[in-house]
């Protein structure tokens, strides 16, 4: 190859890796390396690219043009994801290179593909030449632990300002002028156009602009290159005939159900008279599929009903997924799972109460377990319940009747919405569950001075409540009385001790991990509690007010000594189990499903597991510390 040829095609290289981020952003020298030694490679439709068995990677990839799949090695998933389609500007395996261990994924070319190849060594050199790549690559690894606030918003901030949804009319996605040729344009002339227009597709229409026939990349092949038909014929002769198209007014969705339907990859779009005003293409309409916060908002506070409400339900799911497979850190995920569950809650309250007669009662919606401490993850049911004012001579079975008529209609559209009934009737409708203040106290005061098994169990899920509509005075002072009254019973918190450490973290002498039966480790009962049991002790010992598992350790840590990097350990390992309990979720379909909180150690990466371990270590250090309080 001549030095000009070598020249023009690592120039052309360069062009196409300015069009994708991170290398839109990297030092010119350091794209100037990456564009000399990516070598282009073509992939047939099928083809394995990169697998588990292939051992470490000797190549990091960057998708040119086609599309790859990346799917889960092994028969349980526990990524990000079951299955991830790749395009153009996307790259991989950045893991698997980075740690030098065999990808856990494996990585299919599922349409004819060229992928720009890097070799390992230098794929590690231009880390270390270009900051922008190493942060790039660095952050990928590290958003398991950590994800900074800003960072999130400024994501959410741009996702708001660009999607739009899969209602989106098809005449809003079309940002172009409409590009056709006439049915006696020569064949030779046609492709030119596509190539100068970098197309995908060419159409063709009449003389009134009235769509007559397509002709796709994919036809090029099979009707132009290997039947060797002349050049200089018209393109009518090889064009698709009365391609698919719909008026700008169908939506999004509507397209792409009909892309599915029929197996095109692109639309016409027309207007009210059938002329042609643009093309949509699947990847236009595979960018949609992200829905943004602003939409999910909008969404949940413009229902009415709730079948509205059932699809807010749904976008807030879809959101979290697509956080979770931009490696968006847990406890931003948990808290904004949280607040969007809030914000449905609120909303189905508000629906409900306008219904009820519960008018000019002083009460409070209270949410108890995982909801009560704004940790709530993909797979939740409903703990909740309700506290109301009895003014002197009122009739307090009068007051509880509409307060639980009310509940009742709220737990059932919180189930329609996707939360399950909580299997123990922990919900507003029971009436155990619907109290006046003195009535709490008095279930509150019950437990702490007869802590037997049933009364711990309740308070771990009773003293993790928070307010979450109506006056947040009735939680805010039954929250100093309940603080003031455990701390001083240290016969109660010495029995919370004893229960709290009734589960060990599982970790094994020979191997890594104590696994069950199944070789799954159970996260919320063998990870995440132990972290929220011990929190809750230290939290009520300390008079510390907040129900958050990871405000409690801050603030109850920082109140007892301990250094901030031990407090800063502690929380990063209960976010990872968090994350891996949220990345195991996602790949259910319903709330609350049986093996959601399970996790096989075995098909984690090295990093994962690495992280894991230590995340096991800081739970067994944190109960060490429990342990020595109360001499057990």
């Amino acid at each position: 190859m001549t030095a000009t040829a070598a020249g023009m095609l690592i120039g052309a290289s360069s062009d196409f890796l300015k069009r994708f981020s991170p290398f839109n952003r990297m030092e010119p020298p350091a794209l100037d390396f990456l564009a000399e030694r990516a070598v282009l490679a073509f992939h047939a439709r099928g083809s394995e690219i990169l697998t588990p068995e292939m051992g470490q990677p000797r190549h990091f990839h960057i998708i040119q043009r086609g599309k790859v799949q990346a799917r889960q090695f092994g028969p349980a998933t526990v990524t990000d994801y079951t299955t991830m389609t790749l395009g153009p500007g996307e790259c991989f395996p950045i893991g698997a290179i980075s740690s030098q261990h065999p990808s856990t994924n494996s990585y299919v070319a599922v349409e004819d593909s060229f992928i720009y190849q890097l070799p390992a060594e230098d794929f590690l050199k231009l880390m270390q030449m270009s900051p922008v790549f190493h942060l790039f690559c660095t952050q990928y690894i590290a958003s398991l632990l950590n994800q900074s606030r800003q960072q999130l918003q400024t994501s959410f901030a741009q996702r708001a300002a660009e999607q739009q949804t899969m209602t989106t009319p098809l005449g809003e996605l079309v940002k172009k002028e409409a590009i056709f040729v006439t049915p006696g344009t020569s064949i030779r002339a046609a492709l030119e156009k596509m190539s100068e227009m970098r197309l995908g597709c060419m159409v063709i229409v009449d003389a009134e602009q009235r769509p007559v026939g397509i002709l796709t990349q994919s036809d090029l092949l099979s009707r132009i290159v290997l039947p060797a038909i002349d050049l200089q014929r018209p393109v009518s002769e090889v064009m698709t005939r009365d391609p698919h198209r719909m008026p700008a007014s169908a939506s999004a969705y509507d397209a792409a159900l009909e892309m599915a339907t029929h197996g095109v990859r692109h639309l016409l779009v027309t207007d009210s008279d059938d002329r042609l005003k643009g093309v949509v293409s699947e990847r236009d309409l595979f960018s949609l599929q992200r829905i943004s916060l602003r939409q999910v908002r909008a969404g949940i506070e413009g229902a009415v009903d709730v079948d509205g409400l059932q699809r807010a339900s749904r976008d807030i799911r879809q959101l979290a997924l697509n956080l979770i497979a931009q490696g968006v850190g847990a406890e931003q995920l948990t808290q904004f799972i949280s607040a969007l569950n809030d914000a449905l809650t609120r909303r189905i309250i508000d629906l409900a109460a306008a219904r009820h007669d519960i008018h000019g009662i002083d009460y409070a919606w209270l949410a108890f377990g995982s909801e009560g401490r704004h940790e709530q993850t993909l797979s939740s049911d409903q703990d909740n319940g309700v506290i109301f004012v009895s003014p002197p001579g009122a009739d307090r079975e009068a007051l509880r009747k509409p307060l639980l008529a009310f509940g009742r209609e709220v737990n059932e559209n919180l189930a329609a919405c996707g939360f399950p009934l909580c299997k123990g009737n922990i919900m507003a409708s029971n009436p155990e569950l619907c109290l006046t203040v003195e009535e709490w106290r008095g279930r509150f005061g019950d437990w702490i001075r007869e802590p037997d098994p049933q009364a711990l169990l309740n308070a771990s899920i009773f003293f993790d409540y928070r307010v979450l509509c109506g006056n947040e005075r009735l939680g805010d002072q039954l929250r100093t009385w309940l603080n003031n009254t455990a701390r001083a019973n240290t016969a109660f918190l010495r029995m919370m001790a004893v229960n709290a450490l009734q589960v060990a973290p599982p970790l094994g002498r020979i191997r890594d991990f104590v696994v069950d039966d199944d070789d799954t480790i159970d996260l919320k009962k063998c990870g995440a509690r132990l972290f929220v049991d011990v929190a809750r002790i230290l939290a009520l010992r300390t008079g510390v007010a907040s129900s958050s598992t990871v405000q409690r350790l801050r603030q109850a840590g920082a109140k007892m000594g301990m250094q901030a990097e031990e407090i800063a350990a502690l929380i990063d390992g209960f976010h990872f189990i968090q994350l891996l309990r949220l990345r195991s979720q996602h790949l259910e379909t319903e709330h609350d499903a049986p093996g959601d909180n399970r996790i096989n150690p075995d098909e984690l990466n090295e990093l994962d597991r690495r992280i894991l371990k230590e995340a096991f270590r800081q739970a067994r250090k944190l109960q060490l510390r429990l342990k020595l309080d109360y001499q057990l």
